[in-house]
């Protein structure tokens, strides 16, 4: 016969009050709320005291981080108890909040929401776990677009790293960096790599867990958790995967609740060295409104900028989309449309697709007289565009200072402040970069960049006759 198990008194109920008060004091309340605020007393016997959790993920974690610290805080409490067998008991009773919709399994819960669909059936999900994946993830998943992968990115000086840095993730059975972060601007191909690394890992390893989603996503999932008491179901689910990547993360910024629970996801799966992917549109150390523990974390990997795309790329990239949709484009509407539309990749393809779609349902002839008629209103805004030195001469003008001060080491304040506004409207007028605009001030690093438009900012809300200035100057420029 099996080992009999004593019920547990009230003199243990108490002691269990007191180990957990003590707990949660050691670890601090995040810790303890995420991890051992489940634990319930089980059954002592023979100097072995069982306490209960209701997943086999948390017990291996608990086990491994707080187990012996639990045995110590036990022995201090009652020296009859010699050992702590964490045991999992995952039929307790769950409270429903009132009006929750019964407890069903997770895929079930989240399918009757929101089943993902995808377009034309031209994506896969990125969720794979051997014949048929993992079903608690399948319903969390994004599409992954199959005109997204390494074979159709075209490479070039201003994206080189973070390709290399893609490639090397999607080919590696081990992890080589975590996390790997890819930062750019708007349409610049992030989710582009993003989706070739699903792609890539998927298909060479089908039983490795990819799950792929957006922050905004991810945010969702955890409040309907919260919302239906489920937190531990989100745990297990989110922390069991393989390969973990978020795109757009700075959509949690200032969301203190959802970066708590992603920074404990962020730890958790690279303790298990599993491969973290994130994506944002600001480096780790720019992005306003994240906990400094998280920015910290999202920079202790392998950190990749994404340029905006000089002349050679935007040709390259050009050319290769008019391959692939098979059109007849001449060499000089191409090398036009590379030199007028600078802003962003997905702005020149939708330039590219405006023309074909013209010249296919018009029935006219690609000309560089059509393609102007055609993206007018594109080209118009596009001319528009204020640039760096632009700013910089106006600037300089304004304050009455030499332009070669722009470029300076000269910190008086006279030649700093200006120097300041500069930065400060290149980052709003323009799509450069931090690390882009720095340079050409001189050589400057992309934190000084980042003091600078602190700086402005600050003034302005204090200073009105400096707000007045800096506002005059930006509707100048933007005329």
């Amino acid at each position: 016969m099996g080992e009999q198990w004593g019920q547990t008194d009230g003199s243990l109920t108490e002691q269990w009050t007191r180990v957990r008060a003590r707990l949660r004091s050691d670890v601090g309340d995040a810790a303890y709320n995420s991890w051992l605020k489940p634990l319930t007393l089980g059954d002592f016997n023979a100097g072995r005291l069982r306490v209960a959790v209701p997943t086999r993920f948390m017990r291996d974690w608990i086990e491994q981080n707080y187990g012996p610290r639990l045995g110590e805080l036990w022995a201090d409490e009652n020296d009859g108890v010699k050992s702590v067998e964490i045991i999992v008991e995952p039929t307790q009773t769950i409270i429903q909040p009132a009006g929750a919709p019964p407890r069903q399994p997770l895929v079930q819960r989240i399918e009757s929401e929101a089943a993902p669909r995808s377009a034309n059936g031209g994506g896969v999900a990125a969720t794979t776990s051997g014949e048929g994946g993992d079903p608690s993830l399948e319903d969390v998943r994004a599409i992954i677009d199959e005109r997204f992968k390494f074979s159709n990115f075209v490479v070039g000086r201003s994206n080189e790293l973070a390709h290399a840095a893609a490639r090397r993730v999607g080919e590696s059975k081990t992890v080589p960096f975590n996390p790997l972060f890819l930062y750019g601007g708007v349409g610049l191909g992030k989710t582009h790599l993003m989706h070739a690394i699903a792609w890539h890992i998927t298909e060479r390893e089908p039983k490795r867990r990819v799950l792929y989603m957006s922050a905004e996503k991810f945010m969702y999932q955890f409040i309907r958790a919260l919302r239906y008491r489920t937190i531990m179901d989100f745990k297990e689910q989110f922390r069991s995967v393989d390969v973990l990547m978020i795109d757009d993360i700075q959509f949690i910024a200032g969301k203190d609740s959802t970066q708590e629970e992603f920074f404990h996801t962020f730890n958790a799966l690279v303790d298990q060295n599993r491969q973290i992917i994130v994506s944002a549109d600001k480096s780790p150390s720019d992005l306003e409104g994240m906990e400094e523990r998280l920015k910290s974390r999202l920079g202790c990997g392998l950190v990749a900028d994404i340029h905006p795309t000089d002349y050679e790329l935007r040709l390259g990239i050009l050319l290769a989309k008019a391959e692939h949709v098979g059109a007849d484009i001449p060499d000089k509407v191409l090398e036009f449309l590379a030199h007028k539309i600078t802003s962003n990749v997905r702005e020149l393809e939708g330039a590219l697709n405006r023309i074909v779609a013209h010249a296919t349902l018009v029935g006219r002839a690609v000309t560089l007289e059509t393609t102007q008629d055609v993206l007018h209103d594109l080209l118009r805004a596009n001319d528009r565009r204020v640039t760096i030195e632009e700013i910089q001469k106006r600037v300089a003008e304004h304050f009455n200072i030499r332009l070669a001060d722009m470029h300076s080491a000269r910190r008086a304040r006279a030649v700093a402040r200006p120097r300041q506004v500069a930065m400060y409207l290149a980052k709003q007028l323009t799509s450069r970069s931090l690390p882009e605009i720095g340079r050409k001030f001189g050589g400057r690093d992309h934190t000084t960049v980042m003091h600078a438009v602190k700086k402005v900012e600050e003034l302005r809300s204090t200073d009105v006759g400096f707000n007045e200035d800096v506002e005059l100057l930006r509707r100048m420029l933007e005329i």
